[in-house]
């Protein structure tokens, strides 16, 4: 099946043209392209009416391209069906179709947001897997030629308490996995020097085999500075810049494109890319001075498939075709074999295309950053793509067939509606030790050590910080808020949200939830949602019960978009997120952004002493709750809400605050009403009194759209409540906002002890 060419470098025929299925599907195995017989046969037509076998470099081409991971194939039809045609504002310059979405700031500025996964590479090695997807979604941005001024990291993992004896083979235990995961991050991000304000972290035996590693970047970019993603027009030359090339991270993407198992550890290390921060940092000042000097006609990251994928999506998106120069491309090692160079997925790279005339200004700027910088080919006027290696055409394909991958509307079953707990939900025998259990339990506790580790404030324009209240007596913030531009008083509010334990029991109600929340954190800091990306981690989505989990989630987020009326402008979706011992949560995550229109408004949220007001309605609805956990009882009746009734609470809410003088306002979300007034208690060490007794349904419950306003006092709590009556808003006045105790009427905590407790919840395990 395989004819090495005489040569004077390693190159294969593949006799594809007369093989028959068992051998394409062995073809498909041995060189890793990870394409199922379909996908084998296709390539087999294309090629037949060619005339010829394709040569090795030519099939691997196909494998980075028709990938899970790059072209989408599972999930396109669905995520065009209920998602894409959200994107459509007034106010959206660009979304979906390229490496980010840029939106309009203000009369000058837009920002720029993408959203990815690394969630496989972090699994096989936690350190390294992290740190290059925060090189790669600063890569992401930085292509639209905006200056990262963000990042976002939600982290999923499985139980840190997970027994050693516990772990399946080939597994690392959540601790190793977690501790560097973070470290990764923090190294990349702090080197380069963007403030990382934003995340999350979850703990769930799901993820024990799996874990989830999301990042996120937010940049900046003057209007007419916008770059885009394709090649500017017949002639332009292909200029690559950044790190050399080398065997790291080849099989990338089809890597992330199959199960994980226990051979994994060994097999796909290769397929775990190296960053390096320290090239990163001039690579980004370089690039941003070529845009800022207009010498580029596009410019596009090389992430999954790497020149193998970067070339085909910039000729085709520009309606060209490209020659290239294999020998022109800097390398890390000798010997690379010419496949080897074209599909490795090594960091810290950019491409651009730059017309003749400018080439000798850009080289000359990159050299003056000591970043190298090679140019390896043209734009042709012929929609195919030619390759040359010392002498020897290597490669010859239609653009078209390369980049339309395959589309599938996969089968999927929709699990029926599991029965809710059959009797009342159980009222707890000590309800103060369930409260200090729920404040303990990681997925609520203190996150101090995950986000000191993180320059939150390089660059100085982080407004509101992760962590917000006294100094050594911090709680946590709903959103983190940035002041981007230096002469402007507008912010942006950055959010992430999901909830895997709602999402497993129902994903759909649990996806809308998670969208509520979202924009719950937005609007409790005095932010106007604006957009949002999505990051949608599934199991195989070959599986009916898995596709249909995605199916059910981006039905949800789509419904809540499109009736909320806020535009998804970017995202990711990261499927066969499992192993033999089974599949991850679904994970549907989202990264929310709202306009500030004044950062000297914001509200922040920890109590200063006051009168206490709840918005919104209280139900009986404790399914994927911190409650129904550490109570160990399954309840499946997962809150619900409505895109309709989420925005009239949400208006009018803002509208409170233009109206009144508000000192807090904080979300109810993960353990309830108790958890949320502990937090705001927590940042002064200002405690809570109830005027009534607060039961344990309304105490633990974890229904939608609800939020905390602390006032000056009962007189304004009144005219609030009035205000939003008015308006056919629930609000009641639960409390004050006083002294040294968490006093619900049901029961009374001292407050250092629940402080103590909480604080301790996650660092316990880290000591």
């Amino acid at each position: 099946m395989y004819k090495r060419l005489d040569l004077p470098f390693e190159m294969i025929e593949v006799e594809v043209i007369e093989a028959s299925d068992y051998e394409l599907e062995r073809i498909s195995e041995e060189l890793g392209l990870a394409l199922n017989l379909s996908e084998m046969k296709k390539i087999q037509d294309y090629f037949r009416r060619k005339g010829r076998n394709p040569f090795d470099i030519e099939l691997q081409s196909l494998g980075q391209a028709w990938s899970e991971h790059c072209c989408y194939k599972s999930s396109k039809y669905y995520l065009n069906k209920h998602i894409t045609h959200t994107a459509k504002a007034d106010y959206v310059i660009s979304a979906i179709k390229e490496d980010a979405g840029v939106v309009e700031f203000d009369d000058e500025y837009a920002y720029v947001v993408a959203f990815e996964s690394h969630n496989h590479p972090s699994a096989i090695e936690p350190y390294g897997g992290a740190a290059t997807g925060i090189g790669g979604i600063l890569r992401d941005v930085l292509c639209m030629g905006a200056q990262p001024v963000a990042l976002v990291d939600p982290l999923f993992f499985g139980n840190l308490d997970t027994p050693y004896n516990k772990i399946p083979r080939g597994t690392k235990h959540p601790l190793y996995l977690f501790t560097g995961v973070v470290s990764g991050i923090r190294d990349y991000g702090n080197r380069v020097g963007i403030p990382t304000i934003a995340g999350m972290v979850f703990f769930d035996d799901g993820y024990l085999t799996n874990c989830i590693v999301n990042v996120g970047c937010i940049g900046l970019v003057r209007k007419d500075r916008i770059i885009h993603s394709k090649a500017g027009g017949v002639g332009d030359l292909f200029v690559l810049v950044g790190g050399k090339t080398g065997r790291d991270g080849i099989h990338g993407v089809t890597f992330a494109s199959a199960e994980l198992d226990e051979r994994s550890e060994e097999e796909s290390r290769g397929a775990v890319q190296l960053g390096d921060p320290i090239m990163k940092e001039p690579l980004i000042h370089a690039c941003l001075e070529v845009v800022e000097k207009k010498l580029l006609t596009g410019m596009k990251d090389l992430g999954g498939g790497g020149l193998s994928c970067v070339i085909g999506e910039m000729a085709h998106s520009a309606g060209f075709g490209a020659e290239i120069y294999l020998d022109k491309v800097p390398l890390k090692e000798r010997g690379m074999a010419p496949w080897e160079i074209w599909i490795s997925e090594s960091q810290e790279r950019m491409m651009l295309t730059v017309k003749p005339e400018y080439i000798d200004e850009v080289l000359y700027i990159f050299q003056k950053w000591d970043v190298p910088a090679s140019v390896i080919g043209k734009v042709i006027e012929d929609k195919v793509l030619r390759i040359y290696y010392k002498g020897y055409k290597i490669y010859e394909m239609d653009i078209e067939f390369l980049v339309s991958g395959p589309e599938y509307c996969r089968t999927y079953e929709i699990r029926r509606e599991r029965k809710g707990y059959d009797g009342k939900i159980p009222k707890p025998v000590d309800i103060k030790n369930t409260f200090l259990k729920m404040l303990s339990n990681p997925n609520v506790a203190f996150r101090d050590w995950i986000i000191r580790q993180y320059d939150h404030e390089v660059r100085g324009c982080t407004v509101v910080k992760p962590l917000v209240g006294d100094l050594n007596s911090e709680t946590h913030s709903d959103a983190a808020v940035i002041k981007p531009v230096e002469n402007s008083w507008r912010g942006l509010a950055i959010t992430s949200d999901v909830n895997p334990w709602m999402c497993k029991i129902d994903p759909f109600w649990g996806a809308a939830s998670s969208f509520d929340e979202m924009i719950r954190n937005l609007v409790a800091v005095n932010s106007i949602p604006h957009s949002f990306n999505d990051c949608l981690n599934f199991g195989n989505p070959e599986k009916p019960e898995r596709m249909g989990e995605f199916v059910q989630s981006v039905k949800a987020i789509g419904w809540m978009a499109r009736g909320y009326g806020i535009p998804c402008v970017s995202g990711n979706v990261s499927f066969y997120n499992e192993t033999p011992y089974g599949s991850v949560a679904p994970t549907p995550t989202l990264l929310g952004i709202g306009i500030v229109e004044d950062i000297r408004r914001i509200n922040t949220s920890y109590f200063q002493g006051g009168t206490v007001v709840l918005v919104g309605e209280t139900r009986t609805e404790f399914g994927g709750s911190l409650y129904s956990y550490v109570m160990g009882f399954n309840c499946c009746n997962v809150p619900k809400t409505s895109p309709t009734r989420l925005k009239k609470y949400s208006n009018a809410i803002l509208e409170s605050f233009k109206s009144f003088e508000v000192l807090a306002c904080h979300d109810v979300s993960e353990g309830g009403l108790a958890v949320a007034l502990a937090e705001m208690s927590f940042g002064r060490g200002v405690g809570f009194v109830s005027n009534t007794e607060l039961d344990f349904i309304k105490l633990f419950s974890e229904s939608n759209t609800r939020w905390l306003i602390e006032l000056k006092n009962e007189r304004d709590s009144k005219k609030y409540i009035n205000f939003m009556q008015e308006r056919g808003i629930k609000a009641e006045l639960l409390g004050f906002s006083e002294g040294n105790e968490l006093d619900f009427g049901t029961f009374k905590v001292n407050l250092e002890e629940a402080d103590k407790v909480w604080r301790s919840g996650l660092s316990r395990y880290l000591a």
